[in-house]
């Protein structure tokens, strides 16, 4: 136990005196504190509380660690700072490592809605298109001054944050008491939280504690300096393990190219398929295969011989059910027509003989008047 102890001190010795000198020691006073912070506090004095520095030590190397894994793995840390002395720091420091950082008013829903923020990010890739492609020169006095104002709105703001396509792996923060809607965020979507924590702040909310001063611009400088070394040699990491694959797969090329493909050319081309031709002249006697005269055995097969199967269909044709039909219209329907006819015929020449004999009794008449006259 006492030469892990020795080891620990020997260890920290060296960043607990640069830290010392930074004053990441000191705390907020005795009456702002927040009781959960009490693992992490050393002593009071003059009414101010003392931070451990071996404790603050210890979860700064905790916190490099996982940082390095994540920047590694290739995924972004966000960096959040709004506070005044931390804003350039925290800028100055991400952007050595090539993360995103929020130094500006944090943007409401900035991970919880991050579709919405990244068409803001578009919108501004689309105003540099305008000015390069020449169309921003068609624009009148007045737009050009809209577009104008946007764009530098939107540098703003989420200038720094154009690269972070996809939502960050990590998110750091520098005083979560101010930013405690980033905060609320990255729990919503369970995202790992770095943070420094002051003695006025509730460490529960951050998955990785660093207790330090983050009030002062020396100390915030002096652990984002080891935790921009982190970053760094996690990146780094992740080059170096790129470039080894890409040299094996370079050394590996050469052994497939080497593979003994030409050499087994010469082998195909030895092998006795020449020598194997003679399967051609046997195609003459498949030609001489008794199939085709087996042909005209099929067609003198008595297969049309059988075809008095067609005379069999007169049989069909010749059945009485037409000699049927004539019964069926010699039903006396016509013959009672006709001797409706030929009666009228029959009454109408007695009718013909009773003008004639009335004529004629006329005519006897008039001549035995003119005889007796």
């Amino acid at each position: 136990m006492l030469t892990t102890e020795r080891k620990l001190t020997t260890m920290a010795n060296i960043d607990v005196k640069d830290l010392l000198n930074a004053g990441v020691h000191f705390g907020h006073l005795t009456r702002k504190w927040n009781p959960n912070m009490a693992p992490y506090i050393y002593m009071e004095r003059n009414g101010i509380h003392i931070i451990n520095l071996y404790k603050t030590a210890a979860k700064i190397e905790e916190a490099s660690e996982a940082m390095k894994k994540i920047a590694a793995s290739g995924r972004k840390i966000l960096f959040v700072a709004t506070k005044k002395q931390a804003k350039d720091i925290v800028a100055e420091k991400a952007a050595a490592v090539k993360m995103p950082y929020i130094t500006e008013r944090w943007p409401g829903g900035m991970l919880t809605n991050f579709v919405t923020i990244r068409k803001a990010v578009k919108k501004m890739a689309s105003i540099d298109r305008m000015k390069k492609d020449g169309t921003f020169e068609t624009l009148s006095k007045k737009e050009k001054l809209q577009v104008n104002r946007l764009r530098a709105k939107l540098e703003k703001n989420l200038g720094s944050i154009s690269e972070m396509t996809r939502l960050p792996g990590a998110l750091f923060v520098v005083d979560i008491k101010r930013e405690h809607i980033a905060i609320k965020e990255a729990q919503k979507l369970k995202i790992p939280i770095f943070a420094m924590v002051d003695t006025n702040s509730d460490p529960r909310d951050v998955d990785f504690v660093i207790p330090a001063n983050d009030d002062a611009s020396k100390s915030i400088d002096k652990i984002l300096t080891l935790v921009a070394e982190a970053v760094g040699s996690g990146l780094q990491q992740r080059q170096s393990e790129k470039d080894a694959a890409n040299k094996g797969q370079e050394e590996t090329s050469p052994k497939v190219d080497a593979a003994p493909v030409e050499e087994a050319k010469p082998k195909v081309e030895a092998a006795p398929v020449e020598d194997a031709a003679p399967v051609e002249e046997a195609e003459p006697k498949v030609d001489a295969a008794p199939v085709e005269e087996a042909k005209p055995k099929v067609e003198a097969a008595p297969v049309e011989d059988a075809a008095p199967v067609e005379e069999a269909e007169p049989k069909v044709d010749a059945a009485p059910v037409e000699e049927a039909k004539p019964k069926v219209e010699a039903a006396p329907v016509e013959d009672a027509k006709s001797k409706e006819k030929a009666a009228p015929k029959k009454k109408a020449a007695p009718k013909k003989k009773k003008t004639a004999a009335k004529t004629s009794s006329k005519k006897e008449d008039k001549a035995a008047d003119e005889a007796k006259s």
